[in-house]
């Protein structure tokens, strides 16, 4: 803990948290330039000014908050950004009290905000050097000072070690059993497990029959969840319940309600940390820690941190680290879930302040704004100096996140190094409007940043844009011989090899050359809305709000203007939220819609319906609002007994009410397939509107989007994200979007072929191809096995990388099949190109 500004020995137990906006108000110690016990008088004056006591103005709170910072309570130290979210601007600009933001900041996310912005940075004794060596310049802990408990307290309790104690939860199931013994040869200290109902012993390790009774027996630091999709949120729940500090969830398909309501848990406490699901874990290579299913043969210890969204990409990652010869320190797999539990941006914070990592891979995707927010923490992390903005570029939210951090990159990073420099990749540049790509939460609704301006964001935040994979290594190691805060000879302690040139500055190191533009640049209406596999057609959207309420529905006649109103996700907050904008006809990237957050455990209860009628330019009539407040009922008991996941509506006002001329719904499709919930949704799925050659793979368990345009690459790809990158890479010529998931076995390759080639266009075929779990050689015999039994007449491309590649590659190159076999992406990416176009 800080001892910076603290008023005396602390209690050796965790205090009772206080409620937000509330201080405790029994602090005796003698405050910075105050009277003994004066505190306790202005934080109970203070209160007052949160409370909006009448008789209070602003001038007066102003004066409080800063005579309060002056009190410096180790405690309750008040930083800038929460003084800016509790209503109040700087004296600089034109100071109105502010309303509670409608994006939620004074939520979860602004929780959050000042929660990690505070401990992470405001709230720490001195200030970043200009130029940080290897360990300089580094603040003192991630865990330093707190206003109150929270989930975002958790953030410590990703770093994993030689130290950390691991249990299994279904612990002697097969895939448990196996990834154990692995573990166990690798080094991680597993010491026990939990399977319901049993008392016994599995690999020479106790097996207990509750979560709990293993924390009281077995003192774990981390649990590894291991149990099927339907079982995983009760799984976590319980291991939330026994207070486990780390908790790794790496299923697929747990069905969004259930995330929902586990996150309502966990952001009600301060104990238990998740990370994931649908991630491949958390994995330690100097500690040796493995807790999930990553490929332990990639990984070499080394000074590379990694968060990343995509499992197959974050294996390249580490591929390409090693082979540079830096080598990995802790790698986040914060995963592809729509809510994860652990984001790109508290990822970002925990490897900031790692004591073992020097440079850090940051890979992200399409779907939420994760990415814009870490390039702002990144940002932010580069221009604070003793608890002061040094710009004003942020007290402004009105501005758009890759201004805002232009603005600050201008003034600052010219004179300005972060301790550890971020290269970053982001996947989906060509996405498919109105697709799920591979990863359920791969994905944009309206309000949310593309992939370019993702991008955007983390080139003006300092970040090194690459794109792909591969080039990890040499941009981290540029970046570090650069910034001379590692010796070269460092990279090469392992004895690898090092490829690519080396010095140079970061600033001039640019190696997304070939970024492609996105084909579909039409407005994402109502008709291309996003699905999760599951939807149905405008009728039946239409009859579904029939039957929760009086609500008028009918064809737009074409006079007036279309508003859109939402109900979907708000992945920030991790929590539902009402979409909301004036203009129905803007792209995902619309910037006048306005969020609307709440919690998925109280639903509506607090929403004001005149503030929303307001924002969609409605008229103020008591039958406009009236009307307004039973559609928004309305979508609200859809989205929970439906279990939706984005409900969007077309909406106008008329004859005195609001009429829904459009409709859109897409459904959590996970209940139906992992827990056996929505059967009824079943009947109402749309096949008709469905592409026939989609279906078939989705019975395979294959992701395959047929992309439009004139395409003539088809591909075949094992990882969605990685799939989503060799889209990207492909700039235009690919015809299809495959994923053959990460377990793929050559009976999934052959069929993959056979849908591939279902499309006339398709006049190549690139296979790419990174094992993780897929192994190599497995991948090969699938590519033979699909040119015997298929006869085909295309030519192939293959890379095969990872897992056992030089047996793949060697099956392939004594197969005598007319395949062209390479080892680097970009020269595979290019001879495909060049066969698919040549006459």
């Amino acid at each position: 803990m800080s001892t910076f500004g603290s008023p005396g020995q602390l209690p050796s137990t965790k205090p009772v948290p206080p409620q937000r906006g509330s201080f405790p108000l029994d602090h005796d110690g003698k405050c910075e330039g105050s009277l003994p016990r004066e505190c306790k008088h202005i934080m109970k004056s203070y209160l007052d000014c949160i409370k909006k006591v009448k008789g209070v103005n602003e001038d007066e709170c102003r004066m409080l908050a800063k005579s309060y910072l002056g009190c410096r309570m180790d405690r309750n130290l008040m930083a800038r950004d929460d003084f800016k979210n509790l209503g109040f601007k700087e004296k600089s600009e034109q100071a109105t009290p502010a309303k509670q933001s409608d994006s939620g900041e004074t939520g979860a996310k602004g929780e959050l905000r000042s929660g990690m912005h505070r401990r992470l940075r405001l709230s720490l004794h001195g200030s970043r050097p200009k130029t940080a060596g290897r360990h300089s310049g580094r603040c003192r802990s991630i865990w330093t000072t707190s206003s109150l408990w929270s989930y975002s307290d958790t953030l410590p309790n990703l770093r994993i070690g030689s130290h950390t104690r691991v249990i299994f939860q279904g612990f002697t199931g097969k895939q448990a059993t196996a990834n154990a013994r692995d573990s166990l040869a690798w080094g991680t200290r597993i010491v026990g497990g939990v399977t319901p109902g049993r008392t016994a012993e599995h690999l020479g390790l106790p097996v207990l029959p509750t979560v709990r009774s293993a924390v009281e027996q077995l003192k774990p630091d981390a649990t590894a969840i291991y149990v099927a999709a339907h079982q995983a949120a009760a799984a976590i729940e319980k291991a939330v319940e026994a207070e486990v500090p780390l908790v790794v969830a790496v299923a697929e398909h747990i069905p969004l309600h259930d995330m929902l309501r586990i996150h309502s848990i966990l952001k009600s406490q301060s104990k238990s940390r998740l990370v994931g699901p649908n991630s491949p874990g958390i994995i330690s290579a100097v500690g040796r820690c493995r807790i999930g299913f990553q490929p332990l043969p990639c990984f070499t210890p080394g000074r590379i941190g990694i968060a990343a969204k995509s499992g197959t990409l974050s294996y390249e990652a580490v591929a390409s680290t090693t082979r540079a010869g830096l080598g990995q320190s802790l790698c986040i797999g914060v995963g592809g879930d729509i809510v994860p539990g652990t984001d790109l941006r508290e990822a970002l914070a925990v490897l900031e302040h790692d004591p073992d990592t020097d440079g850090i891979a940051l890979i992200g995707e399409i779907g939420g704004a994760g990415e814009l927010e870490a390039a702002e923490w990144y940002a932010h992390s580069l221009v604070m100096e003793e608890d002061v903005w040094l710009t004003t570029a942020w007290q402004d939210s009105r501005v758009p996140y890759p201004d805002r951090i232009t603005k600050v990159s201008q003034e600052f990073f010219e004179t300005n190094s972060p301790s550890r420099p971020v290269v970053a990749l982001i996947a989906g540049v060509t996405e498919a409007a109105g697709r799920i790509m591979g990863h359920a939460g791969a994905f944009t609704i309206p309000g949310e940043p593309e992939a370019k301006a993702k991008i955007a964001a983390l080139e003006a935040a300092g970040a090194t844009i690459v794109d792909h994979p591969a080039k990890f290594g040499n941009a981290l190691k540029t970046r570090l011989e650069a910034s001379g805060s590692v010796p070269t000879p460092a990279f090469r302690g392992d004895g690898l090899s090092s490829q690519g040139p080396g010095g140079g500055q970061f600033r001039q190191y640019h190696t997304a050359t070939r970024r492609p533009e996105r084909r579909n640049q039409s407005p994402v209406g109502l008709s291309r809305q996003q699905h999760r596999h599951l939807y149905v057609s405008e009728d039946k959207c239409m009859d579904l709000i029939r039957e929760t309420g009086e609500i008028n529905c009918g064809a737009y006649s074409g006079t007036g203007p279309r508003r859109l109103l939402a109900i979907g996700i708000d992945r920030s907050t991790r929590s539902p939220c009402i979409l909301a904008s004036p203009d129905a006809e803007e792209g995902t990237s619309n910037g006048s819609v306005r969020r609307y957050a709440f919690e998925h455990k109280t639903g509506l209860n607090n929403l004001v319906i005149g503030r929303l009628a307001s924002h969609l330019q409605l008229s103020q009539k008591d039958s406009v609002v009236e009307s307004l407040r039973r559609l928004v009922k309305s979508l609200a008991t859809i989205f929970y007994d439906k279990e939706a996941f984005f409900l969007s509506t077309h909406i106008v006002e008329r004859l005195g009410e609001v009429k829904v001329v459009g409709a859109r719904f897409g459904f959590d499709d996970a209940a139906y397939r992992s827990c056996g919930r929505q059967a009824d949704l079943q009947k109402l799925r749309d096949v008709a509107a469905e592409d026939a050659s989609e279906i078939e793979a989705e019975k395979h368990g294959i992701v395959y989007i047929k992309l439009q345009g004139a395409g003539t690459v088809g591909t075949l790809v094992n990882g969605a994200g990685l799939a989503m990158n060799t889209v990207d890479a492909l700039s235009g010529h690919a015809a299809n979007f495959l994923d053959t998931g990460g377990k793929a076995t050559s009976e999934t390759v052959k069929k993959s072929f056979e849908i591939i080639l279902r499309d006339p266009r398709v006049r190549a075929i690139f296979v790419n191809i990174f094992g993780g779990l897929t192994r190599g050689e497995m991948i090969a015999t699938g590519i033979i096995m699909a040119f015997e039994e298929l006869s085909l007449s295309v030519p192939v491309v293959v890379r095969i990388r990872g897992t056992n590649e030089k047996e793949g590659q060697r099956l392939i190159a004594e197969s005598g099949l007319p395949l062209y076999a390479f080892d680097g992406f970009e020269e595979a990416a290019a001879k495909a190109v060049e066969l698919s176009t040549s006459k």
